[in-house]
């Protein structure tokens, strides 16, 4: 939980903290499922169809934007470009799903780790083997 300062120096709990984290979490999903679009029409055009494409994603506010916008109306302010991620969903092109944050391989690319955390994600990428991960 963050906790805020206000100018009368009292504390208050931040409610754009869990938006703004959701928000880039759902802008994040919308630029994967634009690259898995592409991947897929790439595939079409050597006559492989995926459909069902999972993505995940380790916050269960943006999953529930992607399957039920009308119960979220704090979206508004998302811009439109986004929302396609909605019809892509609807359309069966992708699946969302939810990753447990101990899970999200993603991480690897993005964020630093000791040595124990990156040695577990690159094992579980498959990147180097778990016999070499130990020596």
């Amino acid at each position: 939980m963050k906790v805020s300062i206000s100018h009368y120096q009292q504390c208050k709990k931040q409610t754009t903290v869990s938006l703004s984290t959701t928000e880039a979490e759902y802008i994040a999903a919308a630029s994967c499922c634009s690259q898995v679009l592409w991947i897929q029409n790439q595939m079409f055009d050597y006559g492989v169809t995926f459909l069902h494409t999972p993505i995940f994603i380790d916050n269960s506010s943006a999953i529930s934007i992607v399957n039920n916008p009308v119960k979220h109306s704090k979206t508004k302010h998302i811009e439109i470009r986004y929302h396609f991620i909605r019809d892509c969903n609807e359309k069966k092109l992708i699946q969302v799903a939810k990753v447990h944050t101990d899970n999200q391989f993603a991480d690897l690319f993005t964020k630093a780790f000791d040595v124990g955390r990156f040695t577990f994600l690159v094992t579980s990428v498959g990147m180097i083997n778990s016999e070499l991960a130990h020596d």
